[in-house]
């Protein structure tokens, strides 16, 4: 006879092992137990699973989407950082030439290979970002260095080639490893949720590119950590707080070399080590920032016996300090510009008006400051003078570097937005002169040369008023025409100067024709711009504005390109990419121009 089976107890265990007290719910003897009572009990534990199921499910699919989001935001604010430090180098413009193409280039690369470097690799491929990062500065610093040989046209794509596109393959290849684990909704049809990864990953990059590179700009120079190598330490430090890495041990020469020996990190020493640098070229650096409008600096010729102001790879003007308080120009209430066209806008009190303006009566406005040249002479005159300059450090160290005398009433703030409010308040401030004078990276600022912003300086300017406007560009190309043409369109009467006569060996070697020229214009429809000779007071006891200061190399119609075409109409604010498309040749012939100027060394030493 088989032995008579014992109904196992609740807490007893199975001869299989299992353990039914955990499978099967807990029934209380003292209690009713009926069928309806179990199945509730099954029921909550049921719940209970899915419950814990769910929150697993969307635990893991949030850390996918979180780490994807985390390494595109990276790559996209390092994006920014990259060109900002190849700017001081290169210039703004020559930097970017390349920029979008590598970018997709290292997407597409990186998105069609992650299966291949998981295999390949070792080790996750993240683990490689902190240690590819923290070498970037190094490489940097040693390809600027010979950025007279690499050439404003290659020495870009080189050095991001070497340091932006392994991080953005890196990069794009680890999102694409994660997406694969990411669950989209199954009623999208296939093709949708084949793309969806791709396009959703590049349009947060695009998005993070524009928030983070725009907060970047904004806030550079305000700390160590906000300067452009401090930012790429700390982008360093966050990969590696990503992905900690072993990998990470070969990272301390580099990192010595950046503490140490790299000059571009405004740290200890760096400015005296910088200077030693430049002892060879005979320059030093006095004072250096990075700021809104890109890196400016004081850099001195003590040899030559001038000083300039530098924002990235162009100057904003220059003084000659070695006749500063001496002999002749002893009192002199004005500096020697080492520019003749900063002279020539003081011209702008020449021009002859139906009433007669009394500098001490006079109101002047001043787009763009540079070293302060014409403000400080237009204070000189004692004429009450206002600037709008976008960028602090420009007026800072005008103020302490150069001649620009305080009593002036200085805007920090963006010229259109300034004009814009000033010029809609009818009871607001107008000017009898008007002195516009911006450029910056090669290139004229678009936004300030538009229709509708020079609407807002001719509202501004008084019916006897006079405005003089700089711009500097290369006369081969379409750009100054169109430029010509939107400013004729708004003030009537206006003739314009170059600073020089055109350079026909340069012209015809190079197909180049990089000047400066002032436009002088008036208000008055039936009137003619005629100058009057200036006295011994305008020249201000100043051999250089008796050199320059009277306008004398009219711009004739065949300096200009032929009126075809792109070359015709005027500058709206919702058609700029007209000037847009020329500015790579402009920029181009500026940066080769600039190294003339000054040796590469200052040039690549900041």
């Amino acid at each position: 006879m088989a032995p008579k089976q014992r109904k196992p107890t609740p807490g007893s265990s199975s001869a299989s092992g299992s353990s039914p007290a955990k499978a099967i719910p807990h029934i209380d003897p003292n209690s009713s137990f009926t069928p309806e009572s179990f199945e509730k009990e099954l029921e909550s534990l049921a719940q209970k699973a899915q419950s814990e199921t769910t929150l697993h499910y969307l635990t893991e699919q949030s850390i996918i989407y979180l780490k994807s989001a985390a390494l595109l935001s990276l790559i996209a604010l390092y994006s920014t950082v990259s060109q900002l430090n190849l700017s001081p180098t290169y210039g703004s413009i020559p930097s970017s030439k390349w920029h979008s193409k590598l970018i997709m280039a290292g997407c597409f690369a990186g998105w069609s290979t992650n299966l291949t470097l998981n295999r390949v690799l070792p080790f996750k491929p993240e683990k490689l970002l902190s240690l590819l990062a923290v070498y970037v500065p190094i490489v940097q610093f040693f390809l600027g260095k010979v950025s007279s040989t690499l050439t404003a046209h290659w020495g870009p794509l080189i050095t991001e080639g070497l340091t932006l596109l392994p991080l953005v393959t890196i990069s794009a290849a680890c999102v694409a490893t994660y997406l694969e684990g990411a669950d989209l909704p199954g009623f999208l049809p296939s093709w949708i949720r084949d793309a969806l990864p791709g396009l959703g990953s590049y349009g947060f990059y695009k998005l993070s590119e524009k928030i983070l590179g725009g907060l970047a700009e904004e806030h550079i120079g305000q700390s160590v950590l906000n300067t452009r190598v401090g930012m790429e330490l700390a982008l360093a430090g966050s990969y590696a707080a990503l992905a900690p890495s072993k990998l990470l041990v070969f990272a301390l020469p580099a990192l010595l070399h950046t503490a140490l020996l790299n000059t571009h990190l405004p740290t200890g020493n760096a400015l005296a080590n910088l200077n030693k640098g430049l002892e060879s070229v005979g320059y030093v650096v006095l004072d250096r920032k990075e700021s809104l409008t890109g890196y400016v600096s004081v850099v001195d010729s003590p040899k030559e016996g001038y000083r300039v102001m530098r924002c990235d790879h162009s100057l904003l003007g220059g003084e000659w300090v070695k006749f500063l308080n001496q002999g002749q120009f002893k009192g002199n209430q004005v500096a020697e510009p080492i520019y003749g066209v900063f002279a020539m806008l003081e011209a702008v009190r020449l021009v002859k008006t139906p009433q007669k303006i009394k500098d001490h009566e006079a109101k002047a406005l001043v787009i763009g400051l540079g070293i302060g040249t014409t403000p400080a002479a237009l204070v000189a005159h004692g004429i009450d003078t206002t600037v709008v300059e976008i960028d602090p450090v420009v007026h800072e160290f005008a103020l302490e570097y150069f001649q620009l005398p305080k009593n002036h009433t200085a805007v920090i703030e963006d010229a259109v937005t300034y004009t814009s409010r000033l010029a809609a308040d009818e009871k607001g401030q107008r000017f009898d002169y008007i002195v516009h004078d911006v450029f910056t990276g090669g290139a004229e600022p678009i936004p300030l040369f538009t229709l509708e912003f020079l609407q807002n300086l001719n509202a501004l300017l008084k019916p006897n008023g006079v405005i003089a406007i700089n711009y500097a560009g290369d006369f081969a190309l379409p750009p100054p025409r169109i430029v010509t043409n939107t400013i004729r369109s708004v003030f009537p009467a206006c003739r314009a100067f170059r600073e020089h006569p055109r350079d026909m060996e340069d012209f015809t070697k190079n197909q180049r024709d990089f000047t400066n020229m002032v436009m002088f214009c008036t208000k008055d429809p039936s009137g003619e711009v005629k100058f009057r000779h200036p006295n011994n007071r305008d020249l201000l006891n100043s051999p250089s504005r008796q050199a320059f200061l009277y306008p004398q190399h009219e711009v004739k119609e065949e300096d200009f390109v032929k009126a075809e075409g792109e070359a015709e109409g005027v500058l709206r604010a919702n058609d700029t990419e007209r000037l847009v498309k020329w500015h790579e040749s402009s920029a181009m012939g500026h940066w080769g121009i600039m190294r003339t100027v000054l040796p590469d060394a200052v040039w690549e030493e900041w």
